[in-house]
């Protein structure tokens, strides 16, 4: 994927896994939800919003890189791999706890 192919969307959502209203991240992309941690497989290229899984991902594993926590998620519905970094706000308690 070319720096160019990615397209920047910071959106707020309803979480379909825990209902929070998640609002637009402060300094990034929002991909995921803040509390439960749960994204949805919705785009192909980050931020075309052109996949038709819509599949839930959730958090499989995470590593600690240049301060950063880096998330992996799979999507419960067609297997689909990926990673995010973590956000500023994100409830990592939870995962950390396992």
């Amino acid at each position: 994927m070319a720096a160019e192919d990615f397209r920047k969307l910071n959106l707020g959502f309803v979480c379909e896994a825990c209902g929070l209203e998640v609002l637009p991240a402060q300094k990034t992309s929002r991909n995921h939800c803040p509390h439960c941690l749960v994204s949805k497989h919705v785009d192909i290229i980050p931020g075309d919003r052109k996949e038709v899984c819509q599949g839930l991902m959730d958090v499989i594993d995470y590593e600690y890189k240049q301060g950063k926590y880096i998330l992996r998620f799979k999507c419960r519905k067609c297997g689909k791999e990926g990673v995010n970094k973590a956000a500023s706000d994100d409830n990592l308690d939870q995962l950390l706890s396992r």
